[in-house]
């Protein structure tokens, strides 16, 4: 399950609010355990390009696993 700051990207396009399929956003608040997130989209310079409220069906979750390296 999704949980606060974790990394998402958009699997959707969503013109109005000027946002599109592929776009990486961090979870900065979490609604009804889970059932909708508020996500924001930050540009690489720090400045928002979008915040906007999210189903799940609408984002996938970043995995940062560790890569192990065989000694």
């Amino acid at each position: 399950m999704a949980k606060l700051f974790d990394s998402v990207v958009l699997l959707e396009d969503l013109p109005e609010a000027n946002l599109s399929r592929g776009n990486v956003g961090a979870i900065v608040e979490v609604y009804k355990n889970g059932e909708a997130f508020e996500v924001e989209f930050v540009a690489s310079d720090g400045s928002t390009y979008g915040l906007t409220t999210l189903r799940p069906h609408q984002f996938l979750v970043l995995e940062r696993e560790p890569k192990l390296i065989a000694a």
